[in-house]
């Protein structure tokens, strides 16, 4: 597919791009296609054309490929039909809506729709080449056959020997222009949010996903320490108050022991705090 010639649109050159397309190569400008309108300015009006956009009608575009022994004829038109020529067996179309024009040609073996509006050469099979004609016509397009030996050119030498093979179909150039719009538009706001958080937001995927195993660790670990201080200080706590000697005429309540091993605990936990911050 990279062999295959292919302008994109610019600006109102539509008229250009279909002829380069269809000759493969950079054959024709502006200013050559308005030098041919103006060689016709004495027999048209200038209605028929305007070359100072860039638009270009049919007269021009005919007289542009006469130089290279190249006729338009109309698709539809009773004198072509009645040849009953299916158009598989032909060599290219120019496609005209109003004042936009698109080739369509083989190259090779094969059709390539070569629309300058298209990000790149569109594959179309055989068998979808006469719907694909008969869409055109009834969304309001006029079909014109090409008549003649086309230049030579390298995409077609190389696609007689090979068959071009298309995994996605180009998409139209404001889609695409619309999608890296939106691209940027997020790209920016991501750099927005980074500057805002003074960079702490270029934490990938893992570096979080670490983050979080380590704050999990930490608790766990956190955890496990508490645990076993508790039955340090409540066997402790147990101890003292086995060791602690009964006065003589004082009777310790039930709830005396557990309040000394509640103090006994909130005393090492706020040591073990101090020892922390130190």
């Amino acid at each position: 597919m990279e062999s295959i010639f292919h302008e994109k649109q610019e600006g109102s050159l539509c008229a250009q791009h279909c002829l380069n397309n269809l000759l493969q190569g950079e054959y024709f400008s502006p200013v050559e296609l308005s030098s041919v309108a103006h060689q016709l300015l004495h027999v048209f009006t200038a209605a028929f054309w305007k070359y100072d956009s860039g638009f270009f009608s049919i007269q021009v575009i005919s007289n542009a490929l006469k130089v290279w022994g190249l006729e338009l004829i109309l698709f539809n038109s009773p004198e072509y039909q009645r040849l009953r020529i299916n158009p598989i067996n032909e060599r290219s179309f120019i496609c005209n809506y109003k004042e936009y024009w698109f080739t369509v040609r083989k190259l090779g073996k094969q059709w390539f729709n070569l629309n300058s509006l298209l990000t790149g050469p569109e594959l179309v099979s055989d068998t979808y080449l006469a719907l694909f004609l008969a869409q055109l016509q009834q969304e309001g397009y006029s079909v014109f056959v090409v008549k003649g030996d086309l230049p030579d050119c390298e995409a077609d030498q190389l696609l007689q020997m090979i068959r071009a093979q298309q995994m996605h179909r180009p998409k139209p150039i404001g889609e695409e222009l619309a999608q890296l719009k939106e691209q940027r538009v997020h790209k920016t706001d991501l750099e927005r949010v980074l500057e805002a958080n003074d960079g702490s937001a270029m934490l990938d995927e893992d570096e979080e996903d670490l983050q979080r195993a380590l704050a999990l660790s930490c608790q766990e670990i956190d955890m496990e320490d508490e645990e076993a201080d508790l039955r340090r200080a409540i066997q402790l706590s147990i101890n003292i108050s086995q060791d602690i000697p009964r006065t003589s005429g004082t009777n310790l309540t039930s709830e005396e022991p557990w309040k000394r091993r509640e103090a006994y605990f909130e005393k090492q936990h706020s040591n073990c705090q101090d020892g922390q911050f130190r």
